[in-house]
C-alpha cells in the first residue's frame, strides 16, 4: 500500500535514527515506531470483503459500523424468483465455481462468480484507495455477463443492501431522485465515530433495461434505480434476504390488489421495490438490467479530502492486478514439475481465495462453564451424559468478542476455527507476515483468565444461524490442536535470520523504509516486542494445556521416563474426539480415563519446542530450561508410552481389563504424529519404520496422497468415513514438509525420504488441481481411490496449502550427494 510521502519520510527517519541516540531515546523511538506501524497496519487493513459468508460483502474491522452486501436474481418468471436470489454463499446453489482470482488483503482484487443457475457470470472488483485517515476510501465495480446458454434478453435484478449497525448513526439519501426513482447516481451520506464523515455513491452504471407497456410503468420505471429506506431492529440487520422478501411481498400484494393476478406486470417489474428513500439504518438499492451490465460503488472518506471516482477505481484495479501477479511470481513461483501457466493460475486462485476468506466477526458466543471442575473426566462412565449432567448445564452468552480470522469454507464454515487457523496462516505468512501477526493477536485476545480459547468461534446470531444447536456450546476444558505455534515458530526463525542472533547489533538490520507486509521481520525491534507482548498469553495457554489435558501415569503404575508428560483429549465420546480435530478417527474402545493420546502429546511437544525458542529470544533463560525439560520428557515418553515395535508405529494407549497399560494401534495419521511435527531425529530407527508405513500402498500411500487410515484397518471407510480413509491436505502438507526436512539433513533415511517427497508432492498437487479444474472448487478432502473432491466445496482453507507445496524445491534431481549446499 502506498504511504503519504511525509509519513514515509517520518518513519524512515525514525528507523534510521532509532539506535543513534541514548537508551532512553531508543525506548521512546521504538515505542513511536511500534505505534505508527500499528496504526498504518490498521489503516491498510480496516476495510475489506470481511463478510466472507456472502458472495460479496464489505465491512470494516469495527464492531458496529457501515456494511454492504450484494444480492442478485434472474427475474424472467414469477415462480423461481425467490429461489434464484443469491446472497449468502451456499453449497448447492447452481454455481459453476466462484472466488477471487487475484486478491491482496491490503489492496483488493477481482472475484468471478459463475452463476450457472441464473445463467450469468458476476464479476466483483474491489480496491482500497489510500489517503487521509479512517482507513482511507474504497471502491467496487459490479459486472454481469450472460453465460453462453442464457437468452439474449436475460433479465437480472441487482440489489445492494446497505446497513449502519451503530445506534444513532443512520445513513441519509441525498435528494437527487424523484418519486419514481433515481435517473443518475444515488448518493448516501453518513457520519460515525469510527469512520468520521463519509459518502457512498452507487453509480448509474451501464447496461440496457427491460421495457414494459404495463400501466404501472410510470411509477416503476425500469430505467431508474430504486431506493427503499428502512429502520430495522439491529439484531435483524444481517438478514438481508428476509428484509428484501418482506418488502417485495408488500409491493406484490399492492400490485395484485390494484391490477389483479391476470393483469399483473411482467415479473421483472413485479419484483421491483417502490422508490421510498429516507433516513434509516437499512437501505435497499435496486437496479434491473437486460443482458450485460456494470456499475460502481464508490466510498469516500471525508478525511481523504477528495471524492473517489470511477477513474480512480479503473486505475487501481489495473495496478492492483499487475502488482498481485508480479508479487505472486516472486513469493510463490511454482517449481518443477509445476512451473507451467496452468499451475500459476491455479496457485493465484488458491492463495486469493484463502486471503479472500478472511473475515471480521463480532458478537457473543455460547459457553457452558458448569463442567469446569471436572477436567479430569476421571470416572469410567465419564463419556455417558446422564440426566443429572444435563440438568447441571449452565449455557450462557459470553462476550461480545471480536475476531479477525481466515475461515475454512465460505458456504459451510464461515467462522473461525482454532486448529484450522494455524494451517491457513502458513501461506499467508509467506505473503504478508504482519497480516498474519494481526490474526494471531486477534485469536489470543480471546483467551480467558485460565488460558482457554474456544476452539470454534460462533460469534453472534448470523454465525449461529449456520450451526446446529448441539454444536454451538463451547466448553472451557475442551482443547484443540495448537497450530498457531507453527506460525510463531516460523516467525521466530525468520526473525532470527534477519537479526543474525538476539545479541546482534540491531542497527545493522534496520529497513530503510517501512514495508507493512514485513515490518515485524525487517525491523527486529518490532518483532521482539511483538513476541514479548504475546509471550505471557502463550505461556498461560501452555500451562492450561498441561493442567486440563494431562494424562494419568501414576494411577496405573505405568513405566515411563517422565511421570508428568502424558496427555489425553477431553471431550471424548464413543465415536468421536471432536477436540482432536480428527473427529471420528478410531480410538481405544470403550473410552477410558486412563487413555493417552499420541497426537496430543506430540502437539504439546511442539508447543514446548516453540516456546523454548521464543523464551530464548525474549531473554527468559529459566523458562527455556523449563520447556526443554518438558520436551525431553515428551521425547522419551513417546517411546515409553506410545511406540509399538511390533506395529512399527506410534499408538494411542489405554488400560485393559487387567488394569494394565496397553497400546491400541489404528495405523494412519495418528500413528505418524511425532514424524509430522518433526519430533524425531534423522537417525532414529523409528523414523525409518514410519517412512515404510507412509510409503506402503497397501496401507497409507495412494495415488492422491496419504490416506487418513490404513486400508487394512477394519474401520477403513466405515460409518461417517470422515477421517477413516479420505486424503486431507493439511496432514499431507505436514508430511511433505518433514520429508523435505529429512532429505536435507544427513541421515540413513534421506534416500527414502526423497523418494516419498517427490511422489507425494506430485500426487497431492495433481489431485487438488485436477478436481479444481473439473469442478471449479477446492474441496475439504479427497477420495483416496478416485482423487475426487468431496464433502465441503469451496474449502479454500487448509487445502490452499498446495500453494506452498508447489513452491517447494523439486528434489527429483538428487541422486546421492547431500542437497542442502546445492539449494
Amino acid at each position: 500500500m502506498a504511504l503519504p510521502s511525509q509519513l514515509t519520510a517520518l518513519l524512515s527517519f525514525l528507523i534510521l535514527s532509532l539506535f543513534a541516540t541514548s537508551s532512553t531515546c531508543d525506548a521512546q523511538n521504538e515505542g513511536i515506531l511500534n505505534a505508527e506501524i500499528g496504526r498504518l497496519n490498521n489503516q491498510s487493513l480496516l476495510w475489506g470483503p470481511y463478510r466472507p459468508n456472502l458472495y460479496f460483502g464489505i465491512r470494516p474491522r469495527i464492531p458496529k459500523s457501515l456494511a454492504a452486501g450484494l444480492l442478485w436474481a434472474k427475474v424472467d418468471n414469477y415462480v423461481q424468483v425467490q429461489d434464484s436470489f443469491r446472497y449468502t454463499c451456499e453449497q448447492n446453489e447452481g454455481m459453476a465455481g466462484y472466488g477471487w482470482d487475484e486478491y491482496d488483503t491490503r489492496k483488493g482484487g477481482v472475484q468471478h462468480i459463475h452463476d450457472a443457475g441464473n445463467m450469468i457470470d458476476i464479476t466483483t472488483e474491489f480496491v482500497k484507495i489510500p489517503g487521509g485517515g479512517h482507513g482511507g476510501s474504497w471502491a467496487a465495480r459490479i459486472k454481469g455477463e450472460p453465460r453462453d446458454d442464457a437468452p439474449p434478453d436475460l433479465k437480472t435484478t441487482v440489489v445492494l443492501f446497505l446497513t449502519s449497525e451503530a445506534l444513532g448513526e443512520a445513513l441519509e439519501v441525498a435528494p437527487d431522485g424523484d418519486e419514481t426513482g433515481f435517473e443518475g447516481d444515488v448518493t448516501f451520506v453518513g457520519r460515525s465515530e469510527a469512520l468520521g464523515d463519509y459518502k457512498l455513491v452507487v453509480a448509474k452504471g451501464r447496461g440496457d433495461h427491460p421495457k414494459s407497456d404495463h400501466p404501472i410503468s410510470p411509477q416503476r420505471d425500469l430505467e431508474k434505480t430504486m431506493v427503499q429506506s428502512l429502520t430495522v431492529p439491529t439484531e435483524h440487520l444481517w438478514q438481508a434476504k428476509q428484509v428484501l422478501f418482506q418488502q417485495l411481498k408488500t409491493g406484490v400484494d399492492e400490485i395484485i390488489g390494484e391490477y389483479g393476478a391476470d393483469n399483473a406486470p411482467p415479473p421483472w417489474q413485479v419484483y421491483l421495490l417502490a422508490n421510498k428513500p429516507s433516513v434509516g439504518n437499512a437501505h435497499l438499492v435496486q437496479k434491473v438490467f437486460e443482458g450485460s451490465f456494470e456499475f460502481d460503488i464508490l466510498f469516500s472518506s471525508g478525511s481523504a479530502g477528495k471524492d473517489t471516482t470511477s477513474e480512480d477505481l479503473t486505475r487501481e484495479i489495473k495496478t492492483t492486478t499487475e502488482a498481485f501477479n508480479d508479487r505472486f511470481a516472486d513469493v510463490f513461483a511454482p517449481q518443477a514439475p509445476f512451473n507451467a501457466d496452468k499451475y500459476r493460475k491455479f496457485g493465484r486462485s488458491m492463495l486469493s481465495n484463502l486471503a479472500g476468506g478472511i473475515g471480521y466477526f463480532y458478537g457473543h458466543h455460547v459457553v457452558d462453564r458448569s463442567y469446569a471442575p471436572e477436567y479430569e473426566e476421571e470416572n469410567e462412565g465419564f463419556w455417558e451424559e446422564t440426566a443429572e449432567a444435563r440438568a447441571r448445564r449452565q449455557e450462557q452468552l459470553e462476550g461480545p468478542h471480536e475476531l479477525f480470522s481466515s475461515i475454512p469454507s465460505r458456504p459451510f464454515f464461515p467462522r473461525g476455527f482454532l486448529w484450522d487457523e494455524g494451517f491457513h496462516l502458513l501461506p499467508i505468512a509467506d505473503w504478508d507476515i504482519d497480516l498474519t501477526l494481526e490474526i494471531v493477536k486477534s485469536w489470543y485476545n480471546l483467551m480467558d483468565d485460565d488460558g482457554w480459547i474456544a476452539r470454534e468461534q460462533i460469534l453472534g446470531d448470523e454465525a449461529r444461524s449456520k450451526v446446529p444447536p448441539e454444536f454451538q456450546v463451547q466448553y472451557p476444558h475442551y482443547a484443540n490442536p495448537p497450530t498457531l505455534y507453527l506460525i510463531l515458530e516460523e516467525f521466530t526463525e525468520r526473525l532470527q535470520k534477519t537479526n543474525g542472533s538476539q545479541h546482534a547489533g540491531k542497527e545493522e538490520h534496520l529497513s530503510e523504509y517501512p514495508v507493512l507486509e514485513s515490518a515485524h521481520v525487517d525491523n527486529p525491534s518490532l518483532g521482539i516486542e511483538y513476541l514479548r507482548s504475546l509471550y505471557p498469553l502463550l505461556r498461560r495457554q501452555f500451562l492450561w494445556f498441561k493442567k486440563t489435558q494431562f494424562g494419568d501415569i501414576k494411577s496405573y503404575d505405568r513405566e515411563a521416563y517422565s511421570t508428568k508428560e502424558a496427555y489425553r483429549w477431553r471431550g471424548r465420546s464413543v465415536q468421536h474426539i471432536l477436540t482432536s480435530g480428527l473427529d471420528d478417527y478410531p480410538r481405544p474402545q470403550p473410552p477410558h480415563p486412563g487413555e493417552l493420546h499420541v497426537d496430543l502429546i506430540s502437539w504439546v511437544g511442539m508447543m514446548a519446542r516453540s516456546l523454548a525458542k521464543i523464551a530464548d529470544f525474549v531473554g527468559l533463560p529459566e523458562d527455556v530450561q523449563e520447556y526443554n525439560k518438558v520436551f525431553d520428557g515428551i521425547s522419551h515418553n513417546l517411546e515409553d508410552l506410545h511406540w509399538s515395535e511390533s506395529a512399527g508405529c506410534f499408538c494411542d494407549a489405554t488400560i485393559d481389563d487387567f488394569e494394565e497399560h496397553t497400546l491400541v494401534c489404528h495405523k494412519g495419521y495418528i500413528s505418524l504424529f511425532p514424524f509430522l511435527l518433526g519430533l524425531l531425529q534423522p537417525d532414529d530407527p523409528k523414523l525409518g519404520k514410519l517412512l515404510d508405513l507412509v510409503g506402503n500402498e497397501d496401507e497409507l500411500f495412494s495415488p492422491h496422497g496419504i490416506r487418513s487410515l490404513s486400508q487394512k484397518s477394519e474401520f477403513y471407510g466405515t460409518d461417517e468415513n470422515y477421517w477413516r480413509s479420505p486424503v486431507w491436505i493439511n496432514m499431507n502438507y505436514l508430511a511433505i514438509v518433514q520429508l523435505r526436512n529429512y532429505v536435507l539433513q544427513p541421515g540413513p533415511y534421506s534416500h527414502k525420504a526423497k523418494e516419498l517427497y517427490v511422489k507425494l508432492r506430485k500426487n497431492v498437487v495433481e489431485t487438488v488441481y485436477q478436481s479444481w479444474e473439473e469442478t471449479g472448487f477446492a474441496w475439504e478432502q479427497y477420495n483416496p481411490e478416485t482423487g475426487k473432491g468431496q464433502r465441503t466445496q469451496h474449502f479454500t482453507g487448509w487445502t490452499s496449502l498446495v500453494v506452498k507445496v508447489m513452491a517447494m524445491d523439486d528434489l527429483s534431481w538428487w541422486t546421492g550427494s547431500h542437497p542442502r549446499d546445492e539449494l
